[in-house]
């Protein structure tokens, strides 16, 4: 880094006496600065009373004392001391200011506030030794030059220490739902929730969305990302988990996401919520990449059931429409349309009429078709229940 003066900064010559004066009056001016900083910097009010407390004194000696060796060298080039520790003083503020949470803003009004009552303080002396307005001048330009070195400091390992706060609490957030897609016991959950600085909520959601549209619904800061390696998905979907979306909360959460075309699995506790990730990726993989609106597992359930085994449902299928098998396809599948709808409607022919938008006549011929081929095992409970199982999900 950097020493004071820099180029193009002019030469400032202090007396030996204005310096000393200076020197003699840093305790009683560091008191001043810090008492002027907790009464207009609030937020590092709590922070100056704490232990810590020496800390700032000590770290307000050391920059305030490098400037002065600075205001020495300035006439004496050779001796000039190292702004490198000085720097990295700042640099360290900056970094702890993150770490406590506080805005970058807040070191930076400590700063001005600051640099108000030492301008203040050593102006006054200036103007009292007699020196002149030039030289006045001179020593603004080399004050403000130096405070411009700190406070960039400062931001600079503020900015670090919030980036590698920020992936480090990024990893541990994988970390927590990757313990908790494996079902991890409790205690190891709790621990890693607090390891990642994350507020556990009472219930997580699980929602599967189109990848473009993922932002639509991270606004609360403790949404969880599922990392896409830790569970399958179509191409262009990711899965997140929702805090707090249950009850009462869910069917405005399933109206704000009606131009998603999400899946929104069920909300359970958290530590539990690997099954609400379960049934929404098997949900999203049952109504196919081309299906529209939003879809809530819990009006979904019939169909996640039966098509817990697809080739099983498959086979079944096969087997109850086999007497079906010997006529032409439009016949057939008109015939299965009926057996559907009669069996949903326990038998009642003019629901079946009006759910197919065909009139009863219609209604009767094909159920005469259908018994036709099926005989007396429309009147098995076995093969009814099959027929329902095999047919209830298009």
């Amino acid at each position: 880094m950097s020493e004071l003066p820099t180029p193009g900064t002019r030469i400032v010559g202090l007396p030996p006496h204005t310096l000393d004066a200076m020197r003699a009056g840093l305790p009683d001016l560091i008191d001043r600065m810090v008492l002027a900083v907790i009464a207009e910097v609030p937020a590092l009010a709590a922070a100056a009373e704490e232990s810590w407390r020496p800390v700032i004194d000590a770290s307000a000696d050391q920059l305030l004392g490098a400037l002065l060796d600075q205001l020495h060298a300035s006439t004496e080039p050779l001796t000039a001391v190292p702004m490198q520790e000085v720097l990295d003083t700042a640099y360290r503020f900056g970094r702890r200011e993150a770490r406590n949470g506080r805005p970058t803003e807040v070191q930076l009004a400590a700063y001005r506030v600051g640099a108000r009552e030492l301008w203040r303080d050593w102006s006054s002396l200036a103007v009292r030794d007699g020196i002149d307005r030039d030289q006045i001048s001179a020593f603004a330009e080399m004050f403000f030059a130096y405070l411009d070195q700190i406070s960039a400091a400062g931001v600079a390992g503020y900015a670090e220490e919030q980036a590698k706060s920020g992936l480090d609490r990024e990893r541990q957030r994988e970390r927590l739902v990757r313990l908790v897609l494996t079902g991890a016991p409790t205690e190891e959950l709790e621990r890693a929730a607090a390891d990642a600085n994350w507020l556990a909520p009472r219930t997580l959601t699980a929602v599967v969305l189109p990848s473009q549209r993922h932002t639509a619904i991270v606004a609360d800061p403790r949404t969880l990302n599922v990392p896409e390696d830790a569970i399958e998905v179509a191409a262009g979907q990711r899965v997140v988990l929702v805090c707090d979306v249950g009850g009462t909360a869910r069917p405005p959460f399933l109206a704000s996401l009606a131009a998603t075309n999400a899946v929104v699995g069920p909300a359970l506790s958290w530590q539990t919520a690997r099954s609400s990730v379960r049934r929404a990726v098997r949900a999203a993989a049952l109504r196919g990449p081309d299906a529209e609106g939003v879809l809530d597992t819990d009006e979904f359930l019939p169909e996640l059931v039966v098509g817990a085994d697809a080739e099983a449902l498959a086979d079944l299928r096969d087997r109850v429409l086999a007497p079906l098998a010997g006529m032409p396809n439009r016949t057939r599948d008109r015939l299965v349309e009926t057996l559907r709808s009669w069996l949903l409607h326990h038998g009642h022919r003019d629901d079946v009429a009006a759910d197919l938008f065909v009139s009863p006549s219609t209604i009767r011929y094909r159920l005469r078709q259908l018994r036709d081929a099926y005989g007396e095992r429309l009147q098995d409970p076995r093969w009814i229940a099959e027929l329902t199982v095999a047919l209830a999900v298009r």
